[in-house]
């Protein structure tokens, strides 16, 4: 499989801009792998598909506030900083990605907050737009945290052309996100409203968490022709003895175990077992999946609809087959189904 074979025409008017008005209310394309069919529904028919004893494996996520505006020192230049990853609570060490990249050196400082109450120092280069931070700031790290998040805006994807608006906050988050750390929403659970959740669980469907920190490494672009010579970013991952229990008792019973979204298929697919159990991990993941590919747990998945040549779009071709895969995107296209985070869904059986 090479990078060409994930290239298609997506006409930019199904780049969702914003969320469908209900969340459960978004189209959802039913894909079957063994009958070959296509069915549309609305994501809350998700419910006829499930039954008692199946188990949804659902990433907890939580996007926090990533992308800061702050001004160079001296020119007083715009400066957008991406934040990915904290690498030192004590010292405010923090991976992070600027833009304009070119303008900002070692040595340089950028003032946050119309009272310059936050301030970095670059301290390194880690690639052409990563640069290393040091925060400074008077206060305990409960307040810097706070700092950080009264400063921060909610990190909708760039390709979405229009300011962030207040709903984002709300609506760029799933309804049952926890563990703080994701830089990306885990798209595919953005469908789920409380009422749908409530529903599926009066009909004896269990739900397992894990958390898989979403990095940019997921969106990250494969440059390079042979997908086996990419290599993705580290996520980090928590996968507890409570999950695996869930997700090993309902393969025991042949129920289905169901993994909503990439991440969270990601996330169980670098924890198996030599049986195809799931295994406890705490720890980080760079796994890329591509065709051909043996799936060891989930035996379906929820998902959204993803862009050309994206690392996302090659998982969906090994899981569902490459010639399907083709089948139902130009279904979607020709349909107009919306792509991307908030776009409409697709269930794979």
């Amino acid at each position: 499989m090479k990078l060409s074979n994930f290239n298609f025409n997506l006409p930019k008017e199904l780049l969702a801009e914003f969320p469908a008005e209900n969340r459960d209310e978004s189209r959802l394309m039913v894909v079957n792998r063994k009958t070959n069919t296509i069915e549309h529904r609305l994501f809350k028919d998700i419910l006829e598909y499930f039954d008692e004893g199946d188990v949804m494996v659902l990433n907890n996520t939580k996007v926090f506030p990533a992308r800061l505006y702050g001004n160079k020192e001296k020119t007083g230049a715009r400066i957008e900083v991406f934040l990915l990853r904290e690498l030192n609570s004590e010292q405010r060490l923090w991976d992070v990605l600027v833009d304009p990249a070119r303008k900002i050196r070692i040595g340089n400082k950028l003032y946050f907050g119309d009272d310059d109450s936050l301030v970095a120092e670059v301290i390194d280069n880690t690639t052409s737009r990563g640069r290393t931070l040091r925060f400074l700031y008077d206060g305990s790290y409960e307040e810097f945290r706070a700092k950080l998040n009264e400063l921060g805006e909610t990190p909708i994807p760039k390709y979405i052309n229009r300011e962030v608006v207040p709903e984002d906050a709300d609506r760029y988050q799933t309804i049952y996100a926890k563990e703080e750390g994701a830089v990306a929403a885990p798209t595919a659970g953005l469908h789920f409203s409380k009422h749908l959740l409530k529903r599926l669980e009066i009909k004896g469907i269990d739900f397992a968490e894990v958390t898989l920190h979403v990095g940019l490494g997921t969106f990250n672009p494969v440059e390079v022709e042979d997908l086996s010579k990419h290599k993705m970013d580290s996520e980090e991952l928590i996968i507890t003895q409570e999950a695996c229990d869930i997700v090993n008792k309902a393969k025991t019973a042949k129920s289905k175990v169901c993994a909503v979204g990439t991440t969270t298929m990601r996330a169980m697919e670098s924890s198996v077992s030599s049986q195809k159990t799931l295994n406890p991990y705490v720890g980080w993941t760079n796994k890329f999946i591509f065709p051909p590919y043996d799936f060891s747990v989930a035996d379906c998945m929820i998902t959204n609809f993803h862009t050309p040549k994206s690392t996302l779009l090659m998982m969906i071709s090994a899981f569902m087959g490459h010639d399907l895969m083709k089948k139902a995107y130009e279904e979607a296209v020709k349909e107009g189904y919306k792509f991307y985070s908030y776009g409409d869904a697709m269930l794979i059986l």
